[in-house]
């Protein structure tokens, strides 16, 4: 059986690349996160390197240097995000469990 490839828009991967450079992720816990394998967010990321500036992907917005309430707000909703992860992987495991221990 042959695994279908998939395609993605520019726009996409230039959202991911700015994830990977803006969050200071590692690039393979952004993959993880988008549901890509970490070469090809590596690709992408290294393709934006290689360009000159004036033919790289453009941000959407400028940047801009964000608040501390605002970092530290964000922080806070990743780490809580992961946690929740954390504990949904936990309730699906032992749903497993017990399903398979009742029949």
């Amino acid at each position: 059986m042959e695994r279908q490839r998939r395609s993605f828009a520019e726009e996409y991967k230039r959202q991911a690349v700015e994830l990977v450079s803006s969050s200071g992720r590692s690039i393979g816990s952004v993959a993880k996160e988008l549901g890509l394998r970490d070469s090809v967010l590596r690709r992408w990321v290294d393709k934006l390197r290689q360009q000159p500036a004036s033919a790289a992907w453009r941000p959407t917005t400028q940047a801009t240097p964000m608040p501390a309430d605002q970092a530290s707000e964000i922080a806070r909703l990743r780490q809580e995000n992961e946690r929740l992860r954390m504990e949904r992987d936990i309730l699906k495991k032992s749903i497993a469990i017990f399903a398979g221990t009742r029949t």
